[in-house]
């Protein structure tokens, strides 16, 4: 491997470490769950997060397909991802402003859907850098690598936070029993209110390895941006019309589409369910955290192994069955009752059981999603990677506000956050049915190295 390689490698494994906060510290374990304390109701949080997820996960279904297909005829994805991580800097930083005395959901759910989408899009067009990254053979590797990577950013920004930042609600102090440091006052809660700008000041720094080390390939047939843009439609609609005929590309969009929003469900919503049912704080979600995320790069990892060996399908199958059943676990651990067992009033039991369970997210999601881009990979054409991973977002957004408004829905109808987060378990059901009907390796294997990047 060449010294270019190997350095453009490590820069597209500085994205995942950059830019996993966003999921670790807003969308799951610190942000949500701070949401849920101040609407001081747990039904009503998960109510007003899925409609405001979902609203988000909407407007980049719609988008995602089309900027792929201006990008992989312009031959440029760079310029997009300076763009999305302005975005993904501006939507984070301006959720120091949720303070309590003057809390407003709107304004807070609106800039953390611009950070969202920035994230999202940034990820698609770094996602289609990935085969250029090394041969086939050795492609699951890299991308359970850069998982892996990814998670142990979350964990070191996560304790970080927990230990310097994070406020218990309660003593004013950190996990560790400090004050927040430089002075933040714990009772307006600017420890917690930190994590946003704490986050984009992480991405900031640590994404400049991917814009110092990470080129993009020559494409000889470029088409200038106007050309490119006039010509993203309708060549996006001949791809969608030919969709139907590679039958595994097509039946692993609609596999994915299913259990990649359920994996999402469960990591919007484990925080928030957490501090609902379980009354936990946002230092014990955190707690928590960090067990999940830490088997989610330990697994991430050995999972890009498993790719390699065995290939991204088995891979897929046994991770989405083993999510089903903590799904089904979810629902049944309550402060009450575990898996249909009454539980002493102080029993920590619950929290052992749910400790278990976001252990295994974290392992289960760590391995899915690596072994899923590589497997999108495998079935997209070479030479639309950016559109096909459009169309993988697509998939994945296209149902991606489905599971947030089934589960706002849910639980606004049943009053219940253990029955609000059932849709899950149908939907990773269904992603498993027409992962069936998925080929295993249907593109031609690539050789050698891929030394058409400068």
């Amino acid at each position: 491997m060449t010294r270019s390689l190997r350095n453009r490698i490590w820069g597209w494994w500085a994205f995942d470490w950059a830019s996993q906060p966003y999921n670790t510290l807003l969308l799951t374990f610190i942000f949500a769950p701070y949401i849920t304390e101040l609407l001081g109701d747990g039904s009503a949080a998960q109510t007003a997060w899925g409609y405001g997820v979902g609203g988000a996960g909407l407007l980049i279904a719609l988008c995602a397909p089309i900027l792929g297909s201006i990008a992989d005829h312009s031959g440029r994805r760079m310029p997009f991802i300076w763009v999305f991580s302005a975005m993904y800097v501006f939507g984070a930083a301006g959720l120091w402003f949720a303070a309590p005395d003057s809390f407003n959901i709107v304004l807070i759910l609106c800039l953390f859907a611009v950070g969202l989408i920035g994230m999202e899009f940034a990820t698609i067009f770094t996602n289609a850098l990935l085969p250029n990254l090394g041969p086939a053979e050795q492609i699951g590797r890299i991308s359970g690598s850069g998982w892996a990577i990814g998670y142990l950013g979350g964990l070191v920004s996560l304790i970080m936070m927990l230990t310097l930042f994070a406020e218990n609600a309660e003593t004013g102090l950190t996990l560790i029993g400090i004050d927040p440091i430089f002075g933040l006052d714990a009772n307006a809660r600017e420890g917690t209110r930190a994590v946003g700008p704490l986050t984009a000041i992480w991405f900031i720094v640590f994404i400049i390895p991917f814009f110092l080390w990470v080129k993009e390939p020559r494409m000889p047939n470029a088409l200038p941006i106007g050309a490119a843009i006039r010509t993203a439609l309708p060549n996006l609609a001949i791809s969608l019309k030919k969709l139907p005929k590679n039958r595994s590309l097509f039946a692993y969009l609609g596999s994915s589409m299913f259990y990649r929003d359920a994996l999402n469900g469960m990591y919007t919503f484990g925080g928030i369910y957490a501090s609902g049912v379980l009354g936990w704080s946002v230092v014990e979600i955190g707690t928590f955290a960090i067990l999940a995320v830490l088997t989610g790069a330990i697994f991430a990892w050995l999972g890009g192994k498993a790719d390699d060996r065995f290939g991204p399908k088995p891979v897929i199958t046994f991770n989405v069955l083993l999510l089903t059943a903590v799904a089904i676990g979810i629902v049944f651990t309550s402060r009450e009752s575990v898996f249909g067992f009454a539980v002493a009033e102080g029993s920590t039991l619950p929290d052992t059981v749910f400790y278990i369970l976001g252990a295994l997210i974290g392992a289960g999601g760590g391995m899915l999603q690596s072994a899923s881009r590589h497997m999108l990979v495998r079935q997209a054409d070479q030479s639309k990677m950016t559109e096909s991973f459009g169309l993988y977002a697509l998939a994945g957004k296209a149902t991606a506000f489905i599971a947030p408004l089934m589960i706002g829905v849910t639980t606004q109808i049943t009053g219940s956050q253990q029955l609000g987060v059932s849709p899950l378990i149908a939907l990773f059901l269904i992603g498993l049915v027409m992962l069936f009907f998925v080929h295993p390796n249907p593109q031609p294997a690539r050789k050698g190295h891929p030394e058409n990047a400068v």
